[in-house]
């Protein structure tokens, strides 16, 4: 597993459907550096059953995510016009109908591949055939990118683990916290709780409070 913190998330040019239904050719994440944050999410396919929850648990917190600068957007390897479709059908029937963030299309499976996500992979034989073994789906890859486009934070759930939108504003907070007043976050720390000095003194207050 490739550990992209640290690194400038990896840049791709890929066919998106945006605002609930408009496909789109060039999509990428560059257009966002130095303007907004990004929560970029992979999930493994479109009208699949976590899936779904996931999608519109995003989108019911957009509000929150505007709120903080940050742009949402979803990329599965399915194409465009699955996602167009699965954005079409009502909730109640097992689509995503509401959702207004871009998903991205990775039929090519690169994007999945760069982020290192790919539930399977290429391998070759004696001969030099290439044959594809797994799925050529991703894994619930999760990756916080700053407005310099360099990634703060990622994770990574195997297929049958949904997850936890809240958890992703928390780090998004501790992020703008630390760019802001250059304290750290300790664990467990939220929005409008005590931080604290990354110093031996300032460790020492902090756990002597908490005791």
């Amino acid at each position: 597993m490739s550990v992209l913190v640290g690194k400038k998330a990896p840049v791709f040019n890929s066919k998106a459907v945006v605002n609930g239904g408009e496909i789109v050719e060039n999509f990428s994440l560059e257009q966002f550096v130095g303007e907004k944050y990004v929560v970029f999410f992979f999930y493994p396919a479109d009208f699949t059953f976590v899936c779904p929850t996931e999608l519109i648990a995003f989108e019911d917190k957009a509000a929150e995510f505007a709120a903080r600068n940050t742009v949402v957007i979803g990329a599965s390897t399915d194409s465009e016009f699955s996602h167009w479709k699965w954005l079409q059908t009502p909730q109640n029937q097992g689509g995503i109908q509401g959702v207004t963030y871009p998903l991205v299309v990775d039929q090519n499976l690169s994007i999945s591949k760069n982020y290192d996500v790919l539930i399977g992979s290429e391998e070759y034989d004696e001969e030099g055939n290439e044959s594809f073994v797994g799925e050529p789906k991703a894994y619930r890859g999760l990756f916080l990118i700053d407005k310099q486009g360099v990634v703060r934070h990622q994770l990574v759930n195997d297929l049958p683990l949904g997850r936890n939108v809240d958890e992703v504003l928390r780090l998004i907070d501790a992020l703008q916290f630390t760019e802001e007043y250059g304290e750290v976050c300790p664990a467990n720390w939220k929005k409008g709780e005590k931080a604290l000095v990354a110093t031996q003194e300032g460790i020492a207050s902090y756990l002597s409070e908490k005791a």
